[in-house]
């Protein structure tokens, strides 16, 4: 059955892709109208971005600079980052304001010019805290993962990616395996209760199968197979370098709606406990 499970259920409606009350199946999916130039060409971007974790292309850093004279909200100027990204196929059909991931990280398109085949994005503090983009990690000429925001009803091979990242992770081991490229990665330990063997994570913005966990360690592993080794970052990078990391959304929903029920169990337990000693 293709039928959606209440988990996810629950979860896309929470995301806004899917409108409360309405089933989504074979029997009830709407039918796909062809995108339209005029469409694409809209002059803003939907506000909600969702991604699937599967790279469009690899792009390169053109440049990471601090602007001095950066206009601000109020009309004043200020300084803040930009990144300028060499890129062909995510600029396709760009629009002012829409969202492209860049290792994972979900960004708003400033301007673009396809000709010339660049377009610029802002970053926030957070941002370069959180992710590997920032100055001291990202250079010109450094590859980058790419991938276009999704539509709603558009095809998903990966999994919801947000573009949210949690943390940036370390390699710890590249190990070939055959034709495939078997990574280890130490996670930051908050992420860690998230990563579940078979499950999803986003890895630069890839998503990617988990094989195994060690918490103990804070490690966990993927393969990646010869194709994938030829259209993402992550081979090009040497040990010890950093990896933005995004663990399954639907995991973190789940665990803030059962968070009451678990707590209330948690003092039912204690309370027995006192009453029988």
């Amino acid at each position: 059955s293709c039928t959606m499970t209440a988990v996810g259920y629950l979860s896309l409606v929470a995301l806004g892709l899917v409108a409360p009350g309405r089933t989504w199946g074979p029997s009830s999916a709407p039918p796909r109208a062809p995108i339209s130039r005029s469409a694409i060409a809209a002059p803003r971007a939907s506000p909600r971005a969702m991604f699937s974790g599967i790279v469009e292309e690899m792009g390169s850093v053109d440049k990471l600079e601090e602007v001095s004279d950066m206009q601000l909200w109020d009309g004043t100027t200020g300084s803040g980052w930009e990144l300028t990204i060499s890129a062909s196929i995510v600029i396709e059909g760009a629009t002012e304001g829409c969202s492209i991931a860049v290792n994972g990280v979900c960004l708003t398109v400033m301007d673009w010019d396809e000709a010339a085949g660049k377009f610029r994005v802002g970053l926030a503090p957070e941002t370069m805290r959180r992710t590997n983009l920032n100055a001291e990690v990202l250079k010109s000429g450094d590859p980058v993962n790419l991938e276009r925001a999704l539509p709603a009803d558009g095809r998903n091979s990966g999994h919801f990616v947000q573009g949210h990242v949690d943390g940036v992770g370390e390699i710890v081991s590249m190990t070939p395996d055959g034709d495939s490229l078997w990574v280890v990665v130490r996670a930051p330990s908050a992420i860690m209760p998230y990563i579940v063997p078979k499950g999803f994570i986003a890895v630069d913005g890839t998503s990617l199968t988990v094989c195994d966990v060690d918490y103990s360690a804070n490690t966990f592993s993927f393969m990646l197979i010869g194709y994938t080794q030829q259209h993402v970052v992550i081979p090009q990078k040497t040990v010890g370098q950093g990896v933005n990391l995004e663990a399954d959304v639907i995991g973190k929903y789940v665990e803030r709606s059962l968070a009451g029920l678990t707590e209330r169990v948690r003092a039912l337990e204690e309370k027995l406990e006192a009453q029988s000693s």
